[in-house]
């Protein structure tokens, strides 16, 4: 939906404008320079401001705010499936039997079966990492709970840092809009004895800076940031929802209620019902 925002906001706003009577050869004519100004200022405060590790990242979750989606019904379902197939099969025949998967997870036949998860390499990682530890060490489910809890909370800081170094960009905009503004009027002062149209085209260019820098902030750059901020909580969620599943096996629960407490992390809009879990955890029963 990020790409149609983006449109809806352009359409409405200038749409709007010329609705108006305004002429967009004034903001074409300004924009290009009051954008070299607002943008190249917001660009090199990024820089300054954010180690490179951190303006690789803003700029990898920018992109993917505008193109990914959140995790669905169907997400959650294929990851339950997965979850109980994996437990299923370490209940039956033992950790040697789900080695080979969680060592080269991208050769597991059970993984490839559930695209989404595998291509969550966060959570592929973070499942796979687990498991290899409680099966080499002798783990309680409290020392699972806090292990993964500490996982979760570096993975989400880091992207945090970067979702604050966005932020912070559109948070500068406004300012770095008056700035091209009060550059435009300084420009403008050179021009005071050349009439009143020329003055009137210059003050307009001035405050198309102005206008960018705001747009930029709330119409764009803002909602940027917000949106990711609301992807990694979604990821958080998904992780929880592993977490879950996996504190319950440590307890020594059977898979199917090692499923069902990671069913019941879920929020409510993307949680599976019980009936749909029932089929599909018996689909894979059957295939067994």
């Amino acid at each position: 939906m990020g790409f149609i925002g983006l449109v809806v906001v352009f359409v409405t706003v200038f749409g709007g404008f010329v609705i108006a009577g305004g002429h967009m050869s004034v903001i074409l004519k300004a924009a290009p320079i009051e954008m070299m100004i607002i943008g190249g200022a917001a660009l090199g405060a990024y820089l300054i401001a954010n180690p490179m590790k951190i303006i690789k990242m803003g700029v990898k979750y920018s992109i993917k705010a505008l193109t990914a989606k959140s995790q669905t019904k169907a997400d959650y379902t294929q990851l339950l499936q997965m979850l109980f197939q994996l437990f299923q099969l370490f209940r039956k025949d033992g950790p040697q039997a789900v080695e080979k998967h969680i060592e080269t997870p991208e050769k597991s036949e059970i993984f490839a079966a559930y695209p989404s998860f595998m291509h969550n390499h966060h959570a592929v990682h973070f499942l796979c990492d687990t498991m290899k530890i409680t099966l080499s060490a002798d783990l309680s489910p409290y020392d699972v709970d806090d292990l993964l809890d500490f996982d979760i909370k570096a993975i989400h800081s880091e992207e945090h840092h970067a979702q604050h170094a966005v932020q912070t960009v559109a948070d500068g905009f406004p300012g770095l809009g008056i700035v091209a503004a009060v550059l435009g009027i300084v420009k403008t002062m050179d021009h005071l004895t050349e009439g009143v149209e020329t003055i009137g085209r210059l003050v307009a260019g001035a405050l198309v800076g102005t206008m960018l820098g705001v747009f930029g902030a709330y119409g764009i750059i803002g909602p940027l940031a917000t949106k990711m901020s609301g992807d990694f909580d979604a990821e958080g969620r998904y992780l929880h929802c592993i977490k879950a599943a996996m504190v319950a096996l440590q307890r020594g629960a059977p898979p199917l209620v090692c499923v069902e407490y990671a069913r019941r992390s879920i929020q409510p809009e993307e949680r599976p019902s019980f009936d749909e879990m029932d089929k599909a955890t018996k689909s894979i029963k059957k295939a067994a």
